[in-house]
């Protein structure tokens, strides 16, 4: 059961504490920030805090940021950035303060259900994704405020896939920059496609415009992510199950191998997920809806993807996860089951379940927060 900070059931949000956040944490502790749907019963942003005699518990919750599906943080301009996933969706800036979380700004995403959002590697750019209109945003971010500024500039994309009730239009899935800050990507799991943006980000501009990768028609592409030394990139296909490993060439990617995120002989409904990469580029690990499992893989010099391990979600449809290197633990959102549980990550990368089962009601996205 979800406690607060003083051992009570939450039954409703409650703000920033002011004292001990437990007798077994404290402030200096390792905070995750999850941020809920209000469709499925979500109260706004939580803080889990870590505990020193093993655990997490609930620190705080935010009641401003609703929808927060997806973020991410300026540690430039001390600043969170989070999508309010509604029809006509918004970003908000948000920053945590001594007196609690205050939003800073907010700015229309300019595209329905943004899903997705990240920064450049300053910080002086901000992108969106939105799933709903199947566009994306470009925001130039003040200097000296931080806040994303207008006129955004935005790209929209044109087509549908064989999957008629997932791929009736374009769905931007997600949004990221390339390594060497010259290209924008935009995944679209409407029309199985990644464009390339050509970007000029001294003026925060979008250029020409081409198809990087053109996935199997039908597996819905839905997330895209480097290795951190190589040059090649990792996708995650929400139809097909799929893990696409991605040599990159100046803003191509080209194909070199695809695997099942599945267990052999499964033959049940199931989707892609939620996608990481360790920080030393050697595993992988992506989350399956349906099989609700996480799958591990080891990614070795070569570029080759090879199975490690399925190891059960501990709730219905995984969507989200951090990898907690240093404390060698992963956090997952299991946003149907409304719970979040936690592994250990053993010294191979592989996952062992801990006995930690937080009801935490429309959970859909985690983030680590500075201290």
């Amino acid at each position: 059961m979800l406690k607060t900070a003083d051992g009570r059931p939450q039954t409703a949000p409650v703000e920033k504490p002011t004292g001990a956040v437990h007798r077994d944490c404290d402030r200096a502790s390792l905070r995750v920030l999850v941020g809920t749907y209000a469709r499925n019963g979500g109260a706004g942003l939580h803080a889990l805090r870590a505990c020193e005699a093993g655990g997490w518990v609930v620190a705080d919750t935010y009641s401003g940021a609703k929808n927060a599906s997806f973020g991410t943080y300026s540690a430039r301009h001390d600043l969170y950035y989070f999508v309010d996933e509604q029809a006509e969706g918004a970003l908000g800036a948000f920053r945590d303060t001594t007196r609690g979380w205050e939003q800073a700004g907010r700015v229309p995403a300019h595209g329905g259900e943004p899903c997705y959002v990240a920064l450049n590697g300053d910080q002086s750019l901000l992108a969106v994704a939105n799933y709903g209109s199947g566009s994306i945003a470009l925001y130039r971010i003040d200097e000296a405020t931080g806040l994303p500024l207008e006129p955004a500039v935005t790209r929209g994309n044109a087509g549908s896939g064989p999957v008629a009730d997932r791929q009736d239009g374009p769905h931007a899935h997600c949004v990221c920059f390339s390594p060497d800050q010259r290209w924008l990507y935009h995944v679209d799991l409407g029309t199985d496609q990644v464009l390339a943006h050509a970007l000029d980000a001294a003026s925060g501009s979008l250029e020409e415009q081409s198809i990087a990768y053109h996935a199997p028609s039908g597996s819905g592409p839905r997330h895209l992510l480097f290795h951190p030394v190589l040059p090649l990139a990792v996708l995650v296909s929400e139809l097909a199950s799929t893990l696409t490993v991605l040599q990159v060439e100046d803003g191509r990617l080209i194909e070199r191998q695809s695997i099942s995120t599945l267990p052999p002989g499964f033959a049940g409904d199931s989707l892609g997920g939620h996608l990481a990469v360790d920080a030393a580029g050697e595993r992988v690990y992506v989350t399956n809806r349906g099989h609700d499992s996480l799958a591990v893989f080891a990614w070795d010099a070569t570029g080759r993807l090879e199975l490690l391990q399925h190891v059960p979600s501990g709730g219905a449809s995984p969507r989200c996860f951090v990898l907690l290197e240093a404390a060698r633990q992963l956090l997952l959102a299991n946003e149907e089951g409304g719970t979040i549980t936690a592994f250990g990550i053993g010294a191979d990368g592989t996952l062992s379940p801990l006995d930690t089962d937080i009801d935490l009601p429309g959970a859909a996205f985690l983030l680590v927060a500075p201290r």
